[in-house]
């Protein structure tokens, strides 16, 4: 796992160690746009992240606590949602596809870059709050289960 060494007091510098990689950006892109949320989700995206790549950068989002992993019901399966520390990259991550935008003539998801154009706050909100809410889900569907596991055991 790529260690996050702070090389300044500058908190943009810190930012930058932390979600300057050219993967770790994408990886929440893909969560919060793209509604992808396991490991072969994520090696499917357009831009061909390697699976060693993707299980470093995804080990150094649960070390952070940006991320959260819990099993998908009913299925053998791994899934990552946003932790609230998570969540506060979102306004990030709308912004630097503004910029794109603005830069590349590219509008891969219209419907989202007319909305933005309109009211750019309202939907930062709306996905933050989506995104908390599914957190909320799964950390309660993970200490349910750890009781019950517990109640179990001690029987």
């Amino acid at each position: 796992m790529k260690k996050i060494k702070k090389r300044s007091e500058c908190p943009i510098s810190f930012s930058l160690d932390f979600v300057g990689d050219k993967w770790t950006l994408l990886i929440i892109r893909d969560i919060v746009l793209n509604e992808k949320n396991t490991f072969g989700d994520f090696l499917q995206s357009a831009e061909g992240i390697a699976s060693n790549v993707l299980t470093d950068r995804l080990k150094m989002l649960l070390a952070e606590d940006i991320l959260l992993k819990y099993p998908v019901p009913g299925k053998p399966r791994i899934a990552y949602c946003l932790t609230e520390k998570g969540v506060g990259l979102i306004p990030v991550v709308i912004e630097l596809g503004i910029w794109g935008t603005a830069r590349t003539n590219s509008e891969v998801k219209k419907e989202l870059s007319a909305a933005i154009k309109k009211d750019k706050l309202s939907v930062i909100k709306k996905l933050c709050e989506r995104h908390l809410d599914i957190f909320q889900l799964r950390k309660k569907a993970l200490e349910d289960n750890s009781r019950k596991q517990t109640v179990s055991t001690s029987k």
